[in-house]
Parts: C-alpha cells; structure tokens; sequence
C-alpha cells in the first residue's frame, strides 16, 4: 500500500512539472518577399515607308538652229494673232524672224521688240538704238506677246494697210509684197526675204492649221535612233535636198526626237 500511494505521489510531481514548462513555438523564417517588376513592352515604332517620287527634269528641246527655236516659241503666239487680226501667221513669224534676227537682236533681247516698232507717239518704256540714224527712239515691252500684238494693231489700225486685209489669209506671197508697198520696209528685196523664209521653214503650215486646212500627221517623221536624211528620203520617197530645204536644215545633223516634215504642203492649202 505505501509503495503504490509513493509511485503515485512520483508520477503526480512528474506531471506538475511537466505542465509547468513553457511551451515555445518556433516561427518559421518566411522568405524575403521577391517583387518582381515587369516593364510593359514598348514597340519601337516603326519608320514609315516613304515613297520618294524622283521627278526628272524636263530634258530641254534641241533645234537644228536659232531660227527653229523661235518658231518653236512665238509659233502659237502668231497663230492666236491670225485668229484675233487676220494677219498670216505665216507673215508674223516670217517679219519676227527678219526683224529680230530669230530673236537674237538687241531689240528683241532686251527690249521684246520683235519687229523693230519705233516710238512714234508710244508713251510707254523706251529704248534707244541706232537704226536708220543714230540712237532712234523704239518701243519696249514687259514681254514679247505686246510685241506680237502691237504688230498686230500697228498693221490693222492704219489706213495705209488696209488693203491688207482685202487679201485672202493664206495669200503669204501678196501679203509680203504688199507690206512693202504700204510702207513698212524700204528694202527692195523685203517680199522676197519673207516669202524664202516662209518656204524654207513651211511657214504657211501655221496658216492652215487656223484656217482648219491642217496636213496630216502622216506627213510628219520623228527621228528614231538610227534615222539619217539618206534613210528618210528613201522611205517617203523625197530627196535629200528637198528634206532638208523643207525643214530648213543646214547640214545633214538630225537629233532623236526631231520631228521633220516629209511631205511639202500643196501651194493651194
């Protein structure tokens, strides 16, 4: 009996001092929070395809000489005075051409006065150059259309050309030798230097084009790589002289591009 209430009075202490410890509880170490920034993605913008027009300068017009180039230029100028005047353009070009020396005189250069055109009661810009005597009084102009049409008016609004204008506008033969009766040239031969101009370079062409009696385009030739006034003369059955006198050419040159008359204009367009 005593041994049993001494094992339990052992076992009794045990469990007193067994409740008695704290208990601890150990914390587990979290992990160091890891944030992670993500930049968003930023698309490099692209560089936007541009498309370049290259835009090639005009290749400028070749002539055979001077005189082709200002029928090239003052052409469609005389046209338009034919229509409004009823003067020949054939007439217009073929007095320009004389007077301003294929527009390469001092009048025309630097004054625009393509046909020598005196002062004689003008009241605007002057310029003065030795003609007939030293230092005349002629007109000038802001730009060689004035000159076409004071040309115009200067033969129209004269009784001393109105015979002129009695004549039929494709009549280029007594028109020039009327020009010079009424007055407007004291050389001689001035008729017969506008009606060579005028079928050397085909002049009348012009007048027929505004009188609606134009010439085919079958009558023209381009020049083609390889084409020579030999070549052409066979093809549309014309001589080389010919050729070159209805174009007006001086030597036997051609350029790609040239457009060359190959069949004359009829005399009675």
């Amino acid at each position: 009996m005593n041994k049993i209430f001494s094992y339990f009075l052992i076992a009794l202490i045990l469990v007193a001092c067994g409740s008695s410890k704290k208990v601890t509880t150990k914390k587990r170490k979290s992990s160091p929070k890891v944030i992670v920034k993500t930049t968003p993605k930023v698309e490099t913008p692209k560089e936007k395809e541009v498309v370049v027009e290259v835009i090639k300068p005009n290749t400028p017009e070749v002539y055979a000489n001077k005189t082709e180039e200002y029928i090239a230029i003052y052409s469609d100028i005389a046209q338009d005075e034919m229509r409004n005047y009823g003067i020949p353009a054939s007439i217009t070009l073929a007095q320009g051409i004389l007077e301003s020396a294929s527009g390469q005189g001092r009048l025309s250069v630097e004054a625009n006065n393509h046909f020598g055109i005196k002062c004689h009661g003008w009241t605007g810009a002057k310029i003065y150059h030795d003609d007939d005597a030293s230092q005349e009084c002629f007109r000038k102009y802001k730009n060689s259309k004035y000159s076409f049409r004071d040309h115009s008016l200067f033969l129209k609004e004269r009784k001393r050309y109105s015979v002129l204008f009695t004549l039929e506008k494709d009549d280029y033969k007594n028109w020039a030798i009327e020009l010079r009766k009424a007055g407007y040239a004291t050389d001689r031969k001035y008729p017969d230097k506008l009606i060579s101009l005028i079928e050397r370079y085909q002049l009348h062409r012009f007048d027929a084009e505004v009188l609606g009696k134009a010439t085919a385009n079958n009558d023209k030739h381009i020049v083609n790589k390889g084409d020579t006034l030999y070549s052409l003369s066979k093809k549309y059955n014309i001589s080389v002289s010919e050729l070159k006198s209805l174009n007006g050419l001086e030597t036997n040159d051609l350029f790609v591009g040239q457009v060359l008359y190959v069949k004359p204009i009829p005399k009675d367009f």
